[in-house]
Formats: structure tokens, sequence, C-alpha cells
């Protein structure tokens, strides 16, 4: 049937006198027509070769388990570091790998591998699902899954992204002192003029009294910002009702533009993201103050600081996490904590609210298909389980 059709087609590049034996009577093709057939087809022994060669993809599973330390672990697994890399990348969001992985924890993991048809791995192997179980916690997963408008990454078993958010807090550890939002005035006075031409934010009080019983935290959405008990027994902020020593009524309500995270003096402050340092200098109120202009019309500002980094000055491009100066006490503050303050295309916004500081979340369709996702991931995990129990 292959000969008879292409028969038409090879008599078409054959040159004239061999156009009268190219079809023989039983219809089959001649020597001639059959080498001319096989040098633009190919033999049909060339094409089983060539199918030989392509590529294929497949899963791969494992399962290890900490002596000395997880990399040492996935990497006597055979696992690719890069895939590896991806993984523990994902679980570093939630877990400290250095603190919390112990010997005896394990790690199962699911990537997808392209391979050549002699064995050999080809690009990067995809991480498809990964479990780490610690004892010291309860088990954390990390799935890949697409969602309906093309975005794939991996995911926590929750649906929340487990890509850290775009923009970090500037502090390892973050106690909120004073929210923000509108407060009595720490000084009992309206805020002094910044160099930016806008009224600064306070940057601490002057009373250690404590706020009365049931009062509300801080961030609590109330029409006024109070202080939280750590910070009242700081005296980094007042209540609601304070009353400065001499003042003939309560304190002026003002506009605290950031949040004021509590830390010793000398803890380091962390660009919240990738951005170029437009303000680095005394400045007023804020003290030391580093002002960085990010994308998507996102400033931060950072006061209050002891000192700055080396090489922070304007002009200088930083990266999301880079050091750029030190908790203090400067400007307008009677105690040690970083006024932190980020712009939206200009106003003032709640860090602790803003969409860019956290993780994103699957909803709606998203959710219920991922949800459906990791039973059938998990189901998949358990036969592959009872097939090995039975094998060996």
């Amino acid at each position: 049937m292959k000969s008879a059709l292409l028969a038409a087609a090879v008599t078409a590049l054959l040159p004239l006198n061999m156009m009268s034996p190219c079809i023989a009577a039983d219809g089959a093709v001649p020597d001639e027509a059959r080498v001319v057939e096989e040098q633009v087809l190919g033999a049909d022994g060339e094409e089983a070769r060539f199918l030989g060669y392509q590529p294929f993809t497949r899963e791969i599973a494992t399962s290890v388990v900490v002596s000395t330390s997880l990399d040492e672990a996935l990497a006597q697994a055979g696992v690719p570091k890069a895939t590896a890399f991806e993984a523990l990348r994902a679980f570093a969001t939630t877990v400290n790998l250095q603190r919390d992985v112990k010997s005896g924890d394990r790690l199962y993991i699911r990537y997808e591998q392209t391979f050549t048809a002699g064995g050999a791995s080809l690009g990067v192997g995809r991480v498809m699902w990964a479990e780490l179980a610690l004892a010291s916690r309860d088990p954390v997963a990390v799935h890949r899954f697409r969602t309906l408008d093309k975005v794939e990454r991996l995911w926590f078993a929750n649906g929340q992204s487990a890509m850290p958010p775009s923009m970090r807090m500037p502090l390892d550890f973050i106690s909120v002192s004073s929210g923000f939002g509108l407060r009595a005035d720490p000084m009992d006075q309206p805020g002094a003029v910044a160099a930016t031409g806008k009224a600064e934010p306070a940057g601490g009080p002057r009373n250690n009294k404590a706020p009365p019983a049931g009062s509300p935290t801080s961030g609590n959405g109330g029409r006024v910002n109070v202080a939280t008990p750590l910070g009242a027994s700081l005296g980094l902020a007042p209540h609601a009702g304070f009353r400065a020593p001499g003042a003939r009524g309560p304190s002026a309500l003002v506009m605290h533009q950031g949040v004021d995270l509590v830390a010793p003096v000398g803890t380091p402050v962390y660009a919240a993201a990738d951005g170029v340092v437009v303000g680095a200098a005394p400045n007023g109120g804020y003290g030391n103050w580093v002002r960085i202009d990010h994308s998507a019309k996102l400033t931060t500002v950072y006061g209050h600081l002891v000192a700055f980094a080396p090489g922070i000055e304007p002009g200088v491009t930083v990266a999301r996490g880079e050091l750029i100066g030190l908790v203090g006490s400067t400007g307008r503050s009677t105690g040690a904590h970083l006024h932190f303050e980020v712009l939206d295309n200009g106003k003032p916004t709640n860090p602790m609210d803003h969409p860019e500081f956290k993780a994103t979340q699957l909803r709606g369709p998203d959710l219920e298909r991922f949800r459906k996702q990791v039973v059938r991931s998990h189901e998949e995990r358990t036969r592959e389980e009872k097939v090995a129990a039975s094998v060996f």
C-alpha cells in the first residue's frame, strides 16, 4: 500500500529515462524507485532508529532519611542538584532548614525528568510534589499546580504559594509596638516637617504608662491606633487618651504613616525589595533615614537608624534582603526601634496589610482543583508504597 501510494510521487523525481520502469506490472516499485524513495523519505530502519533517539519524560519518586544533612541525603538518593534546590527553596519559606531539620527526619520527593534514549538526563528536573516530615512539627508539603490564568508554581497544601512574597519585612523578627493610623502624638506636639516636605510620623513617646486594662491592641481595626502592651511597657507608643505632663487636655491625634518595629540597637535592617536608594541621610525627626524606590510605584522608608550600611547612598541599587542599616533611636525617638513606611503611588499604606508582603493564596475554582490534585497525588503515593511492599 505504501509503495503504491509513493510510486506516483517518486516518479516525478526520476529522470525521463527512468520513468518507464517505475511501476511494475504487479504495482511494486522497482529497485531504482526504491532507492530514490529511501533517499527522500528514509528507510524503515532509519525511521525506527530516529524514534529511538527521541527524548522521553518520566516521573521519579524517592524517599530519603536525613542522617547528617538534608542536602547530603538528597545527593545520595541521586536527586539532581537543581531539582533538590527547587524543593528546598520552597520549604525554606516556612521551615528553617538549618535549625529545624534533624537526623531521622524524612523527605519524599517526586520529580519529572527528561532523558535521551541512552538514559542521559536532559534539562532540569521539575519537582511535582514533595513532603518534608519533621519530628519537631507537622509535615510540610508542596505541590506543582497550574492555575486557570496559566500561573504554574509550587504551592503548599493549604493553597498558599511556596514562593516568597515580592516584598519582605525589614527585620528578621517582627514585633509591632505601634501600628499604622491615627494615634496620640508621642511628643504631644505636631510632627515636624521632614526634608521631603511632608509631615513626619511620630518616632516614639515619652511616657512609660501602661495602657488601661482591656485596651485593644494595634491593628485591631479601630479608628484610633493604640499601643500594644509591649510598646506601652517600653514607652514606644502611647495609648489613646494619653495626656502629656502639664497638658490641658488629651494629646493631639496625628497620623502614624508607618509601623514601629521594636528591636535592640544594632539589629540589621534589610531592603524590603529590589530598588534604588533615593535618600540616605539625617532627616529631621526621622533621624538617620533611608528611602528606596521600587518597581510598581512602591517606595519604602526606614527611620531612626543608628548607622547606614557601607555603600548605602543615593543612586545605589539594592537587592531584596540586602543590609541597608542598623536599628537605632535617632531623631524623634525615645526608644530603640525601626520606623517603617510603605508608599504606594505616593500614598502611605499599612505594610502589615499590603498585598506585596503576603504570599499568593489560591481561591475559588483554582483552590478546588488544587485540593483534588493533592488527594490524587497522595492516593498515587499510597498505591506505589503498597506495590513496593508486596515486592519486598
